[in-house]
């Protein structure tokens, strides 16, 4: 399993230490990644992803998972997040 988040691809970034001599040595900056159960209320499913922290807050702004992937760019989702985007935009039509 990568290390991106499903909803916003946040990755692993690549930098340097830099020592008090000004050595440098390649490193590796990982996203804070969470194993999350999120609630659709227009399916009434959990969806379980993996997630950065900071996209989390990011969900709770926007109003919760149904708000986010209706604003969301679908080339920035997940397979998984764009097939939950596709099933939530479909049945908002039905109801309408």
């Amino acid at each position: 399993m990568s290390r991106v988040c499903e909803l916003t691809t946040k990755a692993v970034m690549t930098g340097n230490n830099v020592s008090h001599a000004n050595n440098r040595t390649r490193r590796r900056f990982l996203p804070n990644l969470c194993q999350v159960t999120l609630m659709s209320d227009v399916l009434g499913e959990k969806f379980r992803l993996r997630v950065a922290a900071s996209t989390l807050r990011s969900v709770e702004h926007r109003g919760g998972l149904d708000a986010y992937l209706a604003k969301a760019k679908a080339t920035e989702l997940s397979q998984r997040a764009r097939l939950i985007k596709r099933r939530i935009a479909q049945k908002q039509t039905e109801a309408a």
